[in-house]
């Protein structure tokens, strides 16, 4: 192994690095795109799940810092055990965690682990573990380090039981994918009588959607409101054991001028994924919606509309080293 020159002793955290031309050997976690998670509302994101001694893990990437874990101003990453339900009473397993960050310039691996091989132990109330401070921002952002290149950046992660071929993930943010608008025309709209309807499917990035309305759906005093929401289609299975972000908006057109009725939500889509979708249960109120001089609902007929701004998608991947 070939010592980094700016930190091959422990650190004051008791975390050592050193560099190695030798790839990760169990998992791979590929981010293109990465400064759009940096905008993102929730805090981490999670990778696929993937086997190592018999158990289910995923990666936790917490892209702004794990913030009660003093990580602000870093990349905190960590090995998570999934599938616990499945374990059985009392279970508890012990590992040697080793993280990496590939070094696209001169194809090497900045290796990230504690002092003296520290083990540790996952159990039911404790099933994540790693590195709070595993790269500063800074450093990330300095491109001659080569870990961000094009907007890419690629972790990794060994476990010391490993089995079977070495697995991976790449998970691209796509912003602005083709064919991204729809447009959901209700004639009638008064004549509605069912709680619950359903626009027709379309396809984003290889993916089926719908859109929900309830056109009494909430309830806030003595005022009713349509819901709305965005949901994948019942035939989609789960993306990749079950994970798919979006970011994207709701809209009510306005038929009388440009002042639609706009809303943005983003979320990831996790297994199961919910019956009725992400949105709003409180999206417009059914008095705004009846009054014409609105311009909501003109002639009986309503406009819905949605916009994909931002698309998560997954490609597994196995091999021993990875393209960027």
């Amino acid at each position: 192994m070939e010592v980094c020159p700016f930190s091959a002793d422990n650190d004051a955290t008791g975390i050592v690095r050193s560099t190695t031309s030798l790839p990760t050997a169990h998992y791979v976690f590929q981010i293109k795109n990465f400064s759009v998670l940096l905008g993102m509302r929730e805090e981490n994101c999670h990778s696929s799940q993937f086997e190592v001694g018999g158990y289910h893990w995923r990666l936790v990437l917490y892209p702004n810092g794990k913030k009660d874990s003093n990580g602000t101003g870093h990349i905190s990453l960590y090995l998570a055990i999934a599938a616990t339900n499945d374990l059985p009473l009392g279970w508890n397993v012990n590992v040697h965690i080793r993280f990496f960050v590939f070094d696209q310039i001169r194809d090497k691996y900045l290796s990230i682990q504690d002092a003296n091989e520290r083990v540790r132990r996952f159990h039911n109330l404790k099933t994540e573990w790693g590195i709070a401070q595993l790269l500063s921002h800074k450093t990330l952002n300095d491109l001659s380090n080569g870990y961000l290149v094009n907007d890419t950046c690629v972790f990794g992660v060994e476990v010391f039981f490993i089995k079977g071929a070495s697995k991976g993930e790449s998970l691209s943010m796509i912003s602005d994918p083709q064919r991204n608008y729809f447009t959901w025309k209700i004639d009638n709209y008064t004549a509605l009588k069912d709680k619950i309807y359903f626009s027709e499917q379309f396809i984003v990035e290889g993916r089926k959607w719908k859109l929900r309305l309830d056109p009494e759906g909430g309830v806030i005093g003595a005022v009713t409101y349509m819901s709305l929401y965005l949901k994948l289609d019942d035939s989609e299975s789960p993306p990749h054991k079950g994970k798919l972000y979006a970011k994207y908006k709701l809209r009510i057109r306005n038929q009388i001028n440009s002042n639609h009725l706009e809303k943005t939500y983003d979320y990831w889509f996790f297994d199961p994924f919910p019956n009725n979708g992400y949105g709003s249960p409180q999206f417009l109120s059914k008095r705004d919606l009846l009054d014409t001089s609105k311009g909501y609902l003109v002639s009986d007929t309503l406009f819905i509309e949605c916009k994909l701004d931002v698309i998560s998608v997954a490609k597994d991947f196995s091999s021993n080293k990875y393209c960027v």
